[in-house]
């Protein structure tokens, strides 16, 4: 709350659930993981060694999740790796408390090593490391495209090829049908989108609306934005804190001014910004008259919500867009209470997420339950807090031990015929 700015629920699902949730399953999918063994025959023993990678995993964090700060340098050091674990700049104070814990539980001297400082000071030097196995990361894209880029270029210079496993950005959509729910679409969009101030990878972005639904959907989504409270999230009664810092909220500010002064976007609530005593931007919901207008193509990472209303004749056409408008395939959603529409629209929106929800809104996953990834720009969608990604932290050794060897080189159909 303190360090990131967030309300106190959303920081209980994540800095304590969700990363107790992280370091309990993923005991379990370690141990699901050594299971799975070959079979044996008579006369011999097959064996599957998971060794861990040779050298060490860079593990680079984000400010807005503190069990991804915890989970990301652990998976690794859980299946025997030792870790670099650069945090975020914003999120140094949680990322300490991290350490703290994890020393007090009893976690040996270097195996996991915290380096907090600026990208290129801790980074460079990391990455131009030979013994470099590996890279854990969530992040921007760009920063994920870049490092993998600096990969690319030295990867003759490495011991062995490093393994890349990255979560990056996301321009989530949900996808409303004619026979949607108005209420329970509108909770979703204001919750989707403005929790945790829209600073989520998976946070709501974009909305395709019906023209059927729109007047009554309008009217409800902006009577709930209405009640939403910005400020102190000391204040229990607060729903949506700060942004992170500066660079955000000019960024945030930047695509609101754009929308303001675009002849083809209108804002229909908020887009106040106001840095007097903390980075505080209002939830901001803003009327896209073309689906390539940049609010509905590119991330904001703030509390931006940009609707599009598709006419219900041209339901494939809105798919279409839905799917190919942005480089990104995180997370999205289908709200419908027609069963076959529900199923058409899955079906239509099939590489457009890897989270994909129905009825719900596109962010909460929980470990467990919806491991958590997406592809395209998204990432490597290889799903924190699953056996998919723990599996990526080791090497396999097959091992057969036969225990009684030949002892002559002839097989019995080389013996002379009668």
């Amino acid at each position: 709350m303190l360090g990131q700015s967030k309300t106190s629920h959303q920081a209980e699902i994540d800095a304590a659930c969700e990363l107790a949730d992280f370091w309990r399953f993923n005991v379990s999918y370690m141990q699901e993981i050594y299971r799975q063994q070959p079979a044996s025959v008579p006369g011999a023993w097959n064996l599957l060694e998971h060794r861990p990678l040779e050298g060490f995993v860079f593990a680079v964090t984000p400010f807005n999740f503190t069990s991804i700060g915890g989970n990301l340098p652990t998976a690794p050091a859980l299946m025997g790796n030792t870790v670099l674990w650069k945090p975020a700049s914003t999120a140094v104070y949680a990322a300490h408390f991290i350490m703290e814990i994890l020393e007090e539980a009893g976690l040996p001297p270097g195996v996991i090593n915290m380096l907090p400082g600026p990208g290129s000071e801790v980074g460079d030097p990391v990455l131009a490391s030979p013994h470099l196995a590996g890279i854990h990361f969530t992040g921007s894209t760009g920063t994920l495209q870049g490092m993998w880029e600096i990969v690319g270029k030295n990867i003759r210079h490495y011991r062995g090829y490093p393994r890349i496993v990255g979560e990056t950005g996301g321009k989530d959509f949900v996808f409303a049908h004619a026979s949607a729910h108005v209420p329970a679409l509108a909770t979703a969009l204001v919750r989707g989108a403005f929790e945790y101030q829209g600073q989520k990878c998976s946070a709501a972005s974009r909305a395709f609306i019906p023209a059927s639904l729109w007047a009554p959907l309008r009217k409800a989504l902006l009577e709930q934005v209405a009640e939403v409270r910005v400020g102190d999230v000391a204040d229990f009664t607060t729903f949506m804190g700060a942004v992170i810092d500066r660079t955000a909220f000019g960024s945030i500010k930047g695509y609101i001014d754009f929308a303001r002064h675009s002849p083809e976007a209108e804002v229909l609530f908020g887009g106040g910004c106001d840095e007097r005593t903390g980075y505080f931007i209002e939830p901001t919901v803003v009327l896209a008259k073309t689906p390539d207008l940049k609010l509905m193509r590119e991330e904001i990472f703030g509390p931006v919500l940009t609707v599009f209303v598709y006419e219900d004749r041209d339901l494939d056409r809105a798919l279409e867009r839905c799917d190919q408008g942005t480089p990104y395939a995180l997370t999205g959603s289908v709200f419908a209470q027609d069963r076959q529409a529900i199923a058409r629209i899955t079906e239509a929106l099939t590489h457009a997420a890897g989270n994909f929800y129905i009825n719900d809104k596109p962010t909460g996953a929980v470990v467990g339950q919806q491991p958590f990834g997406g592809g395209r720009a998204s990432g490597t969608n290889d799903k924190a807090g699953s056996v998919l990604n723990l599996v990526r932290w080791v090497s396999p050794r097959a091992i057969k031990e036969t225990f009684l060897p030949p002892t002559h080189f002839a097989y019995p159909f080389m013996q002379p015929g009668e």
